[in-house]
């Protein structure tokens, strides 16, 4: 059967996307400089003209995905969401620059590698599927839970460096749960990825499969 020439080849694709991905770091990097540089003096004037940029480079990358098919411009298309978002909150980190804004934008990346890579998900099936999307999962908790503990370690330090000893002691407890619940966090994702992984088994072998992520867990 001749090939169909309005679809693009695998050749095609992969030279697609690999130049996709080369013009979506290189805004990421050109932004990420041009905002951190800006950030003491950016006037309104220059963040709204960043934004504008940002928008335009998301059209356009969005723009390219449109000669794939299938699931590599499901891939594409969350690649050009995703880039937008980080762009945007690492513009609004450097405009407005506090713990906060910074948070924002490290959970912007979580969820737009968590986009990226449940799409990638879709080339695979049953159990195999069901494990990649476990694991971008606890990727994403992962990199949110630290992005928590990070704002919260760093809102109780510039509280406590303000107040007495008795506050730099609170400071310290809230630092301390804050890891506490991040590592729990963390675990819990992991745990569940374990749990995936033995749904191939059956009987013993899916009994002790359970039971060794159990106890990795510490459930």
């Amino acid at each position: 059967m001749p090939a169909d020439a309005s679809r693009p080849s695998s050749s095609d694709e992969g030279t697609i996307m690999n130049r996709f991905n080369m013009n979506v770091i290189a805004l990421a990097v050109s932004l990420g400089f041009s905002a951190g540089a800006m950030a003491q003096s950016m006037s309104r004037t220059d963040y709204t003209a960043a934004k504008n940029k940002i928008a335009a480079e998301y059209k356009s990358a969005k723009a390219a995905c449109a000669s794939l098919s299938a699931n590599a411009k499901d891939i594409c298309v969350a690649q050009a969401k995703g880039s937008e978002k980080v762009a945007a909150a690492d513009l609004e980190a450097s405009y407005k620059p506090g713990p906060k804004t910074r948070y924002q934008a490290r959970v912007a990346k979580a969820e737009a590698d968590y986009g990226v890579a449940n799409e990638k998900c879709d080339d695979s099936s049953g159990n195999a599927k069901d494990v990649c999307v476990k694991e971008a999962k606890a990727a994403r908790t992962t990199a949110e839970a630290d992005a928590k503990a990070e704002m919260k370690t760093t809102d109780a330090n510039a509280t406590a460096a303000e107040k007495s000893t008795d506050a730099r002691s609170t400071a310290n407890t809230q630092t301390s749960d804050a890891r506490k619940d991040a590592r729990a966090d963390k675990v819990d994702a992991q745990y569940a990825v374990a749990k995936e992984k033995c749904d191939d088994r059956a009987g013993a072998a899916k009994d002790d499969c359970l039971a060794q992520a159990k106890a990795h867990a510490g459930k």
